[in-house]
């Protein structure tokens, strides 16, 4: 069987190629010249092999600001129902919306991050959703670093032995203590966008000397 993660680069699709050549380009060192894509998937369970994505939504933030005018959503057309989710996303089967298949919703989302870094709540799954996909489509696994803002968040708390430091705290719980509205809570882009506010707040209480550095905020 043919390993897909040895396959000579020439051998990817373009978009793949275009993809990869972003990171050809020096990064920024400092957060203020970074842009980060901070997004979320709806899903039809949590199960990384069996499940499948039914929306991408994401928002970009430059210099600590966020453009709402820079925003991705698509849904996702597939087989693959699970009722017991319907009542966390709101998504129906057959629901009238427009949607691309995942090759294409997967495609366009590559193009939209570029080498931006990636932010997610508990960003390990959404990750693992996107790389299985990747992998379904005989391609390898995201380039771009990524950054989780639970452990971010951890990084906000005091050093007390009556704090668990490994807790690992829900997006309401964030979104509640920074008083951000929820409303749209449990739509992708809801997600991203609340997600994307929580992170800037949680920028400010971490550069408490405004010398946080992009590589600092990856030893959270």
């Amino acid at each position: 069987m043919l390993n897909i993660f040895k396959k000579k680069r020439e051998d990817f699709p373009d978009f793949w190629k275009k993809y990869e050549a972003k990171f050809q380009e020096k990064p920024s060192k400092e957060i203020e010249h970074t842009r980060f894509v901070v997004f979320d998937t709806e899903t039809t369970g949590f199960d990384l092999i069996k499940d499948r994505m039914l929306c991408i939504g994401a928002v970009g933030i430059t210099n600590k600001s966020i453009d709402v005018a820079d925003g991705f959503e698509e849904y996702i057309s597939q087989e693959t129902f699970n009722p017991k989710t319907v009542k966390i996303h709101g998504i129906i089967q057959n629901e009238r919306i427009e949607t691309l298949q995942e090759e294409e919703a997967v495609k366009a989302f590559l193009k939209y991050i570029g080498n931006s870094v990636l932010v997610a709540h508990h960003a390990g799954f959404d990750i693992g959703m996107l790389n299985q996909a990747l992998a379904r489509m005989g391609l390898p696994k995201l380039k771009n670093k990524v950054l989780d803002t639970v452990k971010l968040y951890r990084g906000t708390r005091i050093i007390s032995n009556l704090i668990n430091r490994e807790r690992n705290y829900s997006l309401d719980e964030i979104a509640e203590t920074y008083h951000i509205d929820i409303k749209d809570r449990h739509t992708a882009a809801g997600d991203a966008f609340i997600t994307a506010v929580a992170f800037i707040t949680i920028l400010g209480k971490l550069n408490t000397d405004n010398k946080l550095k992009l590589k600092k905020l990856f030893r959270y």
